[in-house]
């Protein structure tokens, strides 16, 4: 693939696993230096290298955001692709949902991409091309049985990429959400065992369950969400603006 994104600062949350390392890695591959945070160092820094900056960084910590993306800008640049990716899958039921599990996921998937988007943009606006990512999920255009908080945080992901589409629209910068279903990567593990203890099952059919609520009945590799994300980044992308792009193997009801 030629290196179309040379000379670009691309900042991703949440990009030492899975999706996030996955768009990393694919930015890196086509020339931009890369920013991955997290909030595990040890992990950042297994994963960097060959473009990849290890930044750790608490995405529902305001001021830690705001001081670890402005020490990424000092050392390389503006900011011209963000992706919002870090966030936490949990669910259960509403009567089940205290008050600590709804604040968590909402300060994590919601308050941490805005609080990412938000201090990205100060360096952005510097420049005349940008592109900003919110990784949400098909919770965020359907509703999703046991998982209240985590699909309500994902809707108001896609609902703040919309606003933030108008508020710029004409300008060089665009924003996209990216609206995966189930994708292969740690967190089924630990969903796995969730489903299996709350629904009584085995690990096989705990797991089984999330392979076929993805429409073609498999789950979804990494790269896959990655490639969409290369898309959006790619010339010819720049009409695209405001969207979900849903990722499910099929047609997800809204």
């Amino acid at each position: 693939m030629s290196e179309t994104l040379d000379g670009k600062h691309a900042l991703v949350t949440g990009g030492g696993t899975g999706i996030g390392l996955a768009i990393a890695r694919g930015l890196a591959a086509q020339g931009a230096q890369v920013t991955i945070t997290g909030r595990r160092l040890e992990v950042l820094q297994e994963a960097a290298g060959d473009g990849l900056h290890a930044a750790r960084m608490d995405v529902t910590d305001e001021d830690n955001v705001r001081d670890t993306i402005a020490a990424a800008v000092a050392a390389r640049g503006p900011v011209q692709i963000c992706v919002a990716n870090a966030g936490i899958a949990e669910g259960r039921k509403l009567h089940k949902t205290d008050t600590e599990l709804w604040r968590r996921i909402m300060a994590t998937n919601l308050d941490g991409a805005f609080f990412t988007i938000r201090e990205s943009m100060g360096s952005m606006l510097q420049t005349d091309w940008g592109r900003v990512l919110a990784i949400s999920s098909v919770a965020g255009v359907r509703g999703l049985p046991g998982a209240g908080a985590y699909a309500a945080s994902k809707h108001g992901v896609i609902g703040m990429i919309r606003s933030l589409s108008e508020d710029f629209i004409g300008g060089p910068y665009t924003f996209n959400s990216i609206c995966p279903g189930y994708v292969d990567t740690e967190i089924i593990a630990r969903n796995v065992d969730s489903i299996a203890t709350r629904a009584g099952m085995s690990a096989g059919e705990a797991r089984d369950v999330m392979v076929n609520a993805n429409r073609h009945k498999r789950l979804i590799a990494p790269g896959e969400v990655a490639a969409a994300a290369l898309w959006l980044c790619a010339p010819g992308s720049q009409s695209v603006n405001g969207q979900e792009i849903k990722i499910a193997g099929g047609q997800v009801a809204g």
